[in-house]
């Protein structure tokens, strides 16, 4: 089996099994960096049980069409800018199934946005936006393994701060900040992982978990991808690095 397995989801219940994912990340991290999570378990519980059971607009909840429509808008959008930090080849084979699984994604996501006042979406970072010393900071990273894995340090930060901002969690400003720069420095060779601040380290650390995401995926849709597993492989040797117990 491949990714190409993922081609017929339709329905919000063809989701659940995309959506617990990303939502138990949200919680793993938050939970990880002490940040108060208050209803939203029990509101991930909800979402997951309405969208087995295909239950959209006024007979979901309010935060609970939010929790989902953040979840999946993000991933939805997350796609192409990722693939911008990629290598040519890469980017040019996956295009086609990125925006595909995209516009479901974004269908699936609309029918839960329809309850809500309001839906703000989401800019993931592409190469040009992310600079070091003027320049493209990509452009000081070499292999695919350490470019992948910058892009993911990068856009996993912007992709977390948006969905559990959206779902009423407090991510605090100056950390998502202050980790952004330091990762920059990190990955072009001009801060050491020691020298990293002990919060913006453990943050990456729990951000990077990332890796549990997809190996869910990958079992929760019995994918057995040599992509996943490529994935799985790239994102659990940086959580490990970033482990401040190491």
């Amino acid at each position: 089996m491949t990714v190409f397995s993922l081609v017929p989801l339709r329905t919000p219940s063809d989701f659940a099994d995309w959506y617990r994912p990303g939502a138990d990340y949200v919680a793993r991290v938050a939970e990880g960096m002490g940040f108060p999570t208050g209803d939203y378990p029990a509101l991930v519980d909800e979402a997951e049980t309405a969208m087995r059971a295909n239950r959209t607009g006024e007979n979901v909840a309010v935060e609970v069409a939010r929790t989902i429509t953040a979840d999946l808008l993000a991933d939805a959008v997350f796609g192409p800018p990722f693939l911008e930090w990629t290598p040519l080849w890469y980017e040019m084979a996956l295009t086609a199934p990125t925006y595909y699984a995209g516009w479901q994604l974004r269908r699936v996501a609309s029918a839960y946005a329809e309850s809500l006042d309001h839906v703000s979406v989401p800019r993931f970072s592409r190469p040009r936006d992310v600079l070091y010393e003027g320049d493209p900071a990509i452009e000081r990273v070499s292999g695919f393994a350490d470019r992948f894995a910058f892009a993911d340090a990068i856009t996993h930060l912007e992709w977390f701060d948006y969905v559990a901002t959206e779902c009423g969690l407090p991510v605090p400003p100056e950390l998502v900040a202050r980790t952004r720069e330091e990762t920059v420095a990190y990955y072009v060779g001009e801060m050491a992982m020691d020298d990293l601040t002990p919060t913006v380290r453990r943050f990456q650390h729990l951000l990077f978990t990332d890796d549990v995401w997809v190996r869910d995926i990958d079992r929760r849709y019995d994918l057995d991808s040599t992509l996943f597993t490529l994935w799985e492989r790239v994102l659990t040797r940086e959580r490990e690095r970033f482990d401040p117990r190491q």
